[in-house]
């Protein structure tokens, strides 16, 4: 473990979500856009998928994070925050890139949106064909 670890900044991507994730010791607090995490994400999966990383390492109420989450939807910045703490748990201890690269919090999710395209209703829907 590093000895003196005062703040760490990291960037987590998920869609079209990016969350700046700050962690720093302490007991546990998880700050969301100035929100408590059970006000930013009141559907319980969504909370356990931000805090998997600290259930992983087993470090949950050692670390406090505070996180600034922009763009997309709730499900996205979920995921963009989880990156985010999983990857500032890596730059507090090398130790625990095993644990987390295992269970896949270190791997960037790269599924977006396909875009639509011209002549088409979706970006794979068609409109209706008529033979005759």
């Amino acid at each position: 473990m590093a000895a003196h670890v005062h703040q760490i900044i990291t960037v987590g991507r998920r869609k079209t979500s990016i969350a700046r994730v700050h962690l720093k010791p302490g007991s546990g607090n998880v700050t969301i856009n100035k929100k408590k995490l059970e006000q930013y994400f009141p559907v319980d999966t969504m909370r356990t998928e931000v805090m998997s990383p600290f259930v992983v390492t087993e470090t949950s109420g050692k670390y406090d994070v505070i996180a600034n989450v922009d763009g997309g939807g709730l499900t996205g910045q979920a995921g963009a925050v989880k990156l985010g703490i999983a990857r500032a748990l890596v730059e507090v201890d090398g130790e625990m890139r095993a644990k987390l690269r295992v269970n896949r919090l270190l791997t960037r999710d790269p599924r977006m949106v396909e875009r639509k395209k011209y002549g088409q209703k979706k970006a794979r829907k068609r409109f209706q064909f008529s033979k005759r």
